[in-house]
């Protein structure tokens, strides 16, 4: 089994609204709801994962829907930016349905001569479509208004903001196995080799930028996928040597996991493909019902009625 960085395995967000969040995420976007349970660390909040159908990773995109939080903002020592990789020629039809949605596009254009389209969720969030050069073989997830001829593929990439690259740049190359494949300005690409998707690591060197602000509408943290909970600890190994703090592993359900500030000020996040999200609720189920951590099961009352209460 390869003992490798896989690309991305999931990205964290905030928001201000659950209930905006879901209908944002399935019904304009069209991704799938995986699974609904709570923040580990604050049971009365929800923890959504948005994925393909079975939640892969490198298409999972996470929420911490904390009503009522005050907006942030992104800025310096952060992700700032999340691009799906979308089929080709499919932007046109995007750009009509997200304005069918009153959802204005913020930038267009071509990076590495790649087309994309930007836009925000409804706290801000920046996200981005993006008609990757080398097709996406990934199947994606359908919904009756989004077909797979413009559903998202999963993760391209994540962009990160920083005052001076070389330190993040050297977790990327020295830790994580990635390399710079192109410059543009002041974007650096890093890529690795590892997978054919979700591989993709862009660093905006912004030396006036101004500090983000973490709470609703910005990205909390970028999780990096590994195959298993024993290379996950060869991973703890390696950053360690850097002289890094990280955590001890961390049981998550559904997938283990080490967290560490990289020296840009990112909180990266290293995660196992093993258990899955299969593991509490068959496919054909997941995201419908309410599974709670083994430890707050008993307060699952509890926690239910101060929970909002969902349509989906």
């Amino acid at each position: 089994m390869t003992e490798q960085i896989l690309g991305l395995h999931h990205i964290t967000a905030i928001a201000a609204n659950a209930q905006r969040n879901l209908d944002f995420y399935t019904k304009v976007l069209g991704l799938r709801l995986v699974k609904k349970t709570v923040n580990f660390d604050d049971p009365g909040t929800y923890h959504f994962y948005y994925g393909n159908e079975n939640g892969t990773p490198g298409t999972i995109l996470t929420f911490f829907p904390w009503e009522s939080m005050s907006q942030g903002r992104a800025g310096a020592g952060m992700a700032t930016e999340i691009s799906y990789a979308v089929p080709s020629n499919s932007l046109k039809a995007w750009k009509e349905r997200l304005a069918g949605f009153n959802i204005t596009i913020t930038d267009e254009g071509e990076r590495f001569g790649e087309p994309f389209i930007s836009f925000s969720d409804p706290d801000g969030l920046n996200l981005t479509l993006l008609e990757p050069k080398t097709a996406d073989n990934r199947q994606a997830w359908e919904t009756a208004d989004v077909k797979a001829d413009i559903a998202t593929k999963g993760f391209h990439s994540t962009t990160l903001s920083l005052r001076k690259i070389d330190a993040t740049a050297a977790v990327l190359t020295d830790i994580f196995g990635y390399r710079l494949q192109a410059q543009e300005g002041n974007r650096y690409r890093y890529v690795t080799d590892a997978v054919e998707s979700a591989g993709v690591i862009d660093l905006l060197e912004l030396p006036d930028g101004q500090p983000g602000y973490n709470a609703a509408g910005t990205n909390h943290h970028v999780a990096f996928r590994v195959a298993d909970d024993s290379i996950l600890m060869k991973f703890r190994d390696k950053v360690v040597s850097k002289g890094l703090q990280i955590t001890p592993k961390i049981d998550r359900d559904y997938f283990f996991s080490l967290y560490f500030r990289e020296p840009g000020g990112v909180l990266f996040e290293i995660a196992t493909d093993n258990p899955g999200f299969t593991v509490d609720e068959p496919l054909d189920e997941l995201g419908s019902n309410l599974k709670l951590p083994k430890q707050y099961e008993q307060h699952r009352k509890e926690i239910e009625n101060h929970l909002p209460v969902l349509a989906q």
